[in-house]
């Protein structure tokens, strides 16, 4: 579990996309402007779908899934991972030209 706070001018979070083969990954985001959203990527790396994200609110993205955000502003954002294994090098990144 952690926190990530992204300073003004950074928006992307966990670039490149990856999935965790044996872990399920959460993210509850806050501190979104009102006017502002973060776009999450998830699905299969060959079929990616998207989430529009308010302030306050959480995507469960399970190990099947990539994981990946960007902001229309800077953002905060908990994560927290639950699965089998206490070693986090397990990340199966999906490259950017593997995105569809």
């Amino acid at each position: 579990m952690g926190v990530t706070e992204l300073h003004p001018g950074s928006m992307w979070n966990t670039m490149p996309a990856h999935t965790h083969d044996r872990r399920t990954e959460c993210y509850l985001y806050f501190d979104v402007p009102e006017d502002a959203r973060v776009v999450h990527l998830c699905g299969e790396p060959a079929e990616t779908r998207h989430l529009v994200i308010a302030d306050r609110q959480a995507v469960i993205s399970p190990s099947w899934s990539v994981h990946s955000g960007i902001g229309t502003a800077a953002y905060s954002f908990v994560w927290a991972m639950a699965g089998e294994n206490q070693s986090f090098d397990d990340m199966d990144p999906a490259p950017v030209t593997a995105l569809r």
